[in-house]
């Protein structure tokens, strides 16, 4: 790899491309008006591809949502879903009765192992002004001893999720959101059991930076196998290695150099996804991923026979009460709330 400190620079499309041991990310951001009785969008929903609305209009999406946007109940197998909600809420319900609401910096860590079935809707809870919604969903995979593993999902508080300040030496400032890893010798909290971020010999980092104009970070230097995507997603330009980039972009960086990273002229948002690949085959069928074609195709016959246990919630597009407030509720029947 040499000193090269860039190795691909690659536009975003609205699914980011990813490496081992992270399968891909999607950023949704949505300016949702105010909510009716029913928690969707109070406005016409007329001229809309309901059920496949992915395209932007009057400033939003209802997704595979018909009432409320979202993602209506749907199955998983073989990874995990590491859900970031910067602004809004997500109703979350699943085929093990559990269920919940997070939102405005929460983090849900899902492991979908041997199989579930989730939902994961976009209440618009206020009635009386605009809904905003802002997120990442990112996909990591599981290793192969991992992927029947029972599903089960963590919930990263935001209130508890660490974040780290880095001053320049222009005294301009940048902000570190670790979602799981650690920066600057301050550890994230802990992901499930069963995650390839558990062990931290394997250097999973998701970091969201957000630079002040002006700012400069530097990225350590930590391993020549490790793959690190930079997504540049807002902002005007960045300059990595005498380099200027400009924001909708994918920088793949080496994993073996120390990278400084300084900001234009304008504040700028930027997603670390970082980590030592998973040495094993990935065959990925929708929304299974596994190791091999048979094991995709029992997981679709298992699917067929078993439905993942079921859908206990009557409807496929679930929400809570408008004033359900943040909490969680496991299958085990533990509650958190906040």
């Amino acid at each position: 790899m040499g000193n090269k400190k860039i190795i691909q620079i690659q536009n975003l499309g609205f699914q980011w491309q990813a490496e081992s041991p992270f399968l891909f990310s999607v950023h949704h951001k949505d300016a949702y008006p105010a909510g009716n009785d029913e928690q969707g969008p109070d406005v016409s929903l007329a001229g809309r591809n309901l059920g496949e609305d992915f395209a932007i209009k009057d400033g939003f999406r209802m997704y595979h949502g018909k009432t409320v946007p979202g993602f209506p109940y749907h199955p998983h197998r073989g990874f995990e879903t590491v859900t970031v909600v910067l602004e809004g809420f997500v109703d979350h319900f699943d085929s093990t009765g559990a269920v919940g609401r997070y939102g405005n910096g929460d983090v849900q860590w899902m492991t979908t192992g041997k199989g579930c079935l989730h939902s994961e809707m976009f209440p618009l809870v206020h009635e009386d002004r605009e809904n905003p919604l802002e997120l990442f969903q990112i996909w990591l995979n599981l290793a192969a001893e991992n992927k029947f593993s029972q599903p089960v999902y963590k919930m990263l508080w935001s209130e508890d999720i660490p974040v780290i300040e880095t001053i320049a030496h222009n005294e301009r400032k940048s902000t570190v959101r670790i979602i799981t890893g650690s920066w600057e010798g301050k550890k994230s909290l802990e992901p499930s059991n069963v995650s390839w971020a558990k062990d931290r010999n394997h250097h999973v980092g998701i970091y969201l930076i957000k630079m002040e104009a002006e700012a400069s970070i530097t990225l350590p230097s930590i391993s020549s196998t490790l793959n690190r995507n930079l997504y540049f997603y807002e902002g005007k330009e960045i300059n990595i290695d005498d380099r200027t980039i400009e924001s909708s972009n994918r920088i793949k960086l080496a994993g073996d150099q120390e990278i400084k990273i300084k900001n234009g002229s304008q504040e700028s948002q930027l997603l670390v996804l970082e980590g030592e690949p998973i040495p094993e085959p990935i065959v990925q069928y929708g929304p299974f991923v596994m190791n091999s074609e048979e094991e995709i195709r029992e997981a679709y016959k298992d699917y067929q026979m078993t439905q993942f246990g079921g859908w206990p919630w009557g409807r496929p597009d679930p929400v809570n009460e408008r004033n359900a407030g943040r909490f969680a509720k496991h299958a085990d029947g533990t509650v958190e709330k906040r």
